[in-house]
């Protein structure tokens, strides 16, 4: 490094030299789990070892402005080496760079015009190694462009809020699901998972991961709307749990389904995550269901999401029928 003065070379060195070290400090990574964020920090990105799953999970818009950005870069490169040669295109105008990259554009892309082509061995050997690359590269962009088209997605529509209330003369978890598509669903299976932190006899906090009994976590024909239940008893993980013992907790209910999607003859899964602050305790859900004069079952997906407070909810559940605010519910993965 050239440096007038001792002052200049700090500046300059204080800029520049995070650019060539190489344990660099990574950066903190942000997860999202219910409703609490969490800041992952000391690992590694690994951008380039886990490009295909980036280029999974990123937005349209932000996948084809990478692969036109990667274009352009390309054909800028191939542009610039032929740019090198002497006069490697035929019919391109001496010295001009946007020639040569029209150029690079045609052979990257295998279209070739005929109006330009390379008279030199150094502009053949030099289009023969682009020809593989767009080859190559337009092989790759098929393969995940088809690849993110045919990825199963399930529409389930899941309920705002958990409720307990009672079932059968039991205190019950309910949360309700249903198939926006109205397609088959065959096999549809369901589980239920409490995640809640405790303490071990040394002080440790840890978070335990428990699955809940459902009282039917199979469903073979989900077509429209299927009701979860597990039973709160002695066996339960709930069983006497308060509110104020689940936030202390910071306890989270975790929804999955999957079945088997009888249309695309695909396997389809389904996630949703809700915090202890969504659950609505004394309550039920609102009837979707009624019939038409003529017989026919109506279905009314306006109330999907309402719940109604039992008449004698306040009593039954003293401990949880505090009123409280109401969060915006978790999106489901």
């Amino acid at each position: 490094m050239v440096c007038i003065r001792r002052d200049q070379c700090i500046i300059v060195g204080k800029l520049f030299m995070p650019l060539f070290r190489r344990n660099q400090e990574p950066r903190p990574q942000h997860i999202r789990l219910g409703d609490r964020d969490i800041e992952a920090r000391g690992l590694k990105s690994g951008f380039w070892s886990d490009l295909y799953y980036r280029s999974m999970t990123v937005s349209w818009p932000g996948f084809f402005a990478s692969a036109a950005l990667i274009f352009a870069v390309l054909n800028g490169a191939f542009a610039f080496v032929y740019f090198l040669g002497r006069d490697p295109v035929a019919n391109a105008a001496p010295g001009r760079f946007l020639d040569l990259m029209y150029f690079s554009i045609e052979t990257l892309a295998t279209v070739g015009y005929g109006d330009m082509h390379p008279q030199t061995d150094y502009g053949h050997l030099v289009a023969t190694v682009e020809i593989f690359t767009g080859m190559s590269f337009l092989a790759v962009m098929t393969g995940l462009v088809f690849a993110r088209f045919s990825r199963p997605r399930a529409r389930f529509l899941f309920a705002q809020y958990p409720i307990v209330g009672n079932h059968e003369g039991q205190p019950t978890l309910m949360i309700r699901v249903a198939n926006a598509r109205h397609n088959i669903i065959s096999g549809a299976v369901a589980r239920l998972w409490l995640i809640r932190g405790e303490r071990t006899a040394e002080g440790q906090f840890f978070r335990r991961y428990y699955e809940l009994d459902l009282l039917r976590n199979e469903n073979p024909v989900f077509a429209l709307s299927w009701t979860i239940f597990h039973a709160i008893d002695e066996d339960s993980p709930l069983h006497g749990a308060s509110r104020e013992d689940l936030a202390q907790a910071e306890a989270l209910l975790v929804l999955t389904i999957s079945g088997l999607d009888d249309s695309s003859a695909q396997q389809l899964n389904a996630r949703r995550t809700y915090s202890q602050e969504h659950i609505r305790w004394g309550h039920r859900y609102a009837d979707i269901s009624s019939n038409a004069d003529d017989g026919t079952l109506l279905l009314d997906y306006g109330k999907f999401h309402d719940v109604t407070p039992e008449a004698d909810g306040a009593k039954k559940f003293p401990a949880h029928s505090r009123a409280s605010k109401n969060p915006a519910p978790s999106h489901h993965a």
